[in-house]
C-alpha cells in the first residue's frame, strides 16, 4: 500500500488548507503530479534529494506530498536557517535542487539550482503507486546539541508505521481535520501533522502564524484535533482565562495533543479546569518518530507519555546498557527502541549511526525515563544534560522541574546540574517568575514535594528560558549564565 492511498482514488472532500489556499483530494492529487512533472523536466527522479523552504503554504505542503509519492527524498529547510547552518546541510545532503517561493532563491548562492513551486491542480496526470517499503522518504536535520547537526534518513516504511499506530491508539480516522500551527521541517508538523493527516485520509488545516483565537476558532468548526507543542498550551490557557471564545475552542476538539517536551502537570490541571478536556501526550524523536502514546480510550495521563505503539519494544537500561526490569516509577534508566519505526540511519555517518543502534537493533535514545506499574513511561529528561550526579544520588532534571512548576509563582521552569567539589554536581534552577517569590521558599517548597537532595542549592531568577523552534528549552546556554 502506498504511503497515502487515498491520493489515489481522490475525491472532493477537503484535503489541505492553509493561509495560501485550500485543496481537495482530487485537486491536490493533480497538484502533486504537475510539480512531479516539473521536476521530471530538470532532471529529477526517484532516489534523488531535494531540499524544500518549508514556509507555511499549500504550495509548500503539495511540494512534500508529491516528494512522498514520486520517491524523491526532501531535505526540509527551515526558512529561519542562518547562512552557516545552511551551508552545512546543503553541503552535507548535498541536493540536486532546491524548491521554495521565489523570494527564497535568494538565501542560496547564485548557481544553485532552484524551482520556484506554483500551485496547478489542472489535468489528470497520475501520480506513481510506490509501496510504502524501506526506500528513503526524508532527510531531517537534527538539532546539533553534540556538534554540527546530522541527517538523519526516515523511509516510507518508517511513516507509515508510525502513523498507524498513532492512528490504532487516537482512533484517528478520515473524519478527523488536524489543526497545528507547527513548522513543516520536524517530525511534529510534517509527519504527524501532515503526513498523518493525509495517510487517515482526513485534512489537514494549517493555521501558519500561531495565535489562539485563530486556533480556537478552527477546533470549532469541524471534528478536529489540535497538535501543539507546551508553550502553545500556555499561550492558549492564558487566552481561555480571559476569552470564553477560546476555551470553548479548546472543549470543542476531539483530541488535544501535545509533545517535543513535556507539559507540566499544572497545565494538564489549568485546562481540564478550564474546558472539562484532558491533553494527551506522546514522546518520539526525530531518529524514531513516535515510540509511546497515551490512548484516547484510556484517558489522560498527566506526566506520562504513555505506552508503547503497537508493534515498538521499549526498555529501560543502566549505565552498561543492561536492563531494567522494575515498575516502580521511580528507578531512572536510559530508554532504548526497537522497531519498524527507528531510522535508517545518519546520512553518511555510519560511525554515528553505530553509536546509536546496536548489533540487535535497539536505538539508544539519550533519554531518560521511569516506568509505571502499568508500563507507562515518564520522562525524566536528557541523559546529556538532565542526569544530575549529586551527592551518590541520581536525581532527573524533569523531576525537579515540575515540582517547581507546581509553585504558584513560578511561570517556567528549567534545571541542570553545575559542577561542585563536595557534590560532584549540584542542583541549580533557573526560575521565570509569575509573581514575587523568595529564592528560599522555592528550595523549600521542592524540600516538601521530593527527597531533600533533590532540592536546588541554588535559584536564578531569569526574564525567559531559551528556547528553539520546537519550544525545546535549549540548556547549554544556561550553563555559565
Amino acid at each position: 500500500m502506498p504511503l497515502f492511498p487515498h491520493l489515489f482514488h481522490p475525491d472532493d472532500r477537503a484535503a489541505l488548507r492553509a493561509d495560501d489556499g485550500a485543496l481537495t483530494y482530487r485537486e491536490l492529487a493533480r497538484a502533486c503530479a504537475r510539480h512531479l512533472d516539473a521536476l521530471r523536466e530538470l532532471g529529477i527522479g526517484e532516489g534523488d534529494r531535494v531540499g524544500v523552504w518549508t514556509h507555511p503554504s499549500v504550495a509548500t505542503a503539495v511540494a512534500l506530498v508529491a516528494h512522498a509519492c514520486g520517491g524523491i527524498v526532501s531535505v526540509p529547510l527551515n526558512p529561519k536557517l542562518g547562512a552557516r547552518e545552511l551551508a552545512h546541510i546543503l553541503g552535507d545532503a548535498k541536493p540536486k535542487l532546491v524548491v521554495g517561493a521565489e523570494a527564497q532563491h535568494r538565501a542560496l548562492a547564485p548557481d544553485s539550482p532552484f524551482h520556484h513551486t506554483r500551485l496547478d491542480p489542472s489535468g489528470d496526470a497520475a501520480l506513481p503507486e510506490l509501496p510504502a517499503d524501506a526506500s528513503p522518504l526524508l532527510v531531517l536535520y537534527t538539532s546539533g546539541t553534540t556538534g554540527a547537526p546530522k541527517g538523519a534518513i526516515l523511509t516510507r516504511r518508517n511513516a507509515a508505521f508510525d502513523l498507524d499506530g498513532l492512528a490504532d491508539a487516537w482512533g484517528w480516522t478520515a473524519d478527523d481535520t488536524i489543526v497545528h500551527a507547527l513548522p513543516l521541517f520536524h517530525v511534529h508538523g510534517l509527519v504527524l501533522g501532515l503526513f498523518g493527516a493525509l495517510r487517515a485520509g482526513g485534512a489537514l488545516t494549517h493555521v501558519g502564524r500561531f495565535a489562539p483565537e485563530r486556533v480556537a476558532s478552527e477546533l470549532r468548526a469541524k471534528q478536529s484535533v489540535l497538535f501543539a507543542v507546551p508553550t502553545m498550551y500556555h499561550r492558549l490557557i492564558e487566552a481561555a482565562e480571559r476569552d470564553a471564545s477560546v476555551r470553548d475552542g479548546l472543549a470543542a476538539a476531539r483530541l488535544l495533543i501535545s509533545g517535543s517536551a513535556g507539559l507540566p502537570v499544572r497545565e494538564h490541571r489549568r485546562i481540564e479546569a478550564l474546558t472539562g478536556r484532558g491533553v494527551l501526550e506522546r514522546y518520539g524523536l526525530t531518529e524514531t518518530l513516535i515510540n509511546t502514546a497515551v490512548r484516547a480510550d484510556g484517558g489522560p495521563r498527566p506526566g506520562y507519555v504513555g505506552l508503547p505503539l503497537s508493534g515498538i519494544e521499549l526498555a529501560l537500561v543502566d549505565d552498561a546498557r543492561r536492563p531494567i526490569d522494575t515498575h516502580d516509577d521511580a528507578t531512572i534508566g536510559e530508554v532504548r527502541v526497537r522497531g519498524p519505526n527507528v531510522f535508517a540511519g545518519y546520512l553518511d555517518r555510519p560511525d554515528a549511526t553505530a553509536q546509536v543502534i546496536d548489533a540487535e537493533g535497539w536505538f539508544y535514545t539519550g533519554d531518560l525515563a521511569t516506568r509505571a506499574a502499568d508500563g507507562s513511561i515518564r520522562i525524566a529528561g536528557r541523559r546529556a544534560t538532565d542526569l544530575i550526579k549529586t551527592g551518590g544520588f541520581k536525581v532527573g532534571a524533569g523531576e525537579v522541574e515540575a515540582a517547581l512548576l507546581e509553585h504558584p509563582a513560578v511561570r517556567e521552569a528549567a534545571v541542570i546540574g553545575e559542577p561542585d567539589e563536595d557534590l560532584g554536581e549540584r542542583i541549580v534552577a533557573f526560575v521565570v517568575p509569575g509573581a514575587e517569590v523568595e529564592e528560599g521558599a522555592l528550595v523549600e517548597h521542592v524540600a516538601d514535594l521530593l527527597a531533600p537532595h533533590k532540592r536546588p542549592r541554588a535559584v536564578c531568577f531569569v526574564d525567559e528560558l531559551p528556547r528553539n523552534a520546537m519550544g525545546k528549552v535549549v540548556k547549554g546556554k544556561l550553563r555559565g549564565a
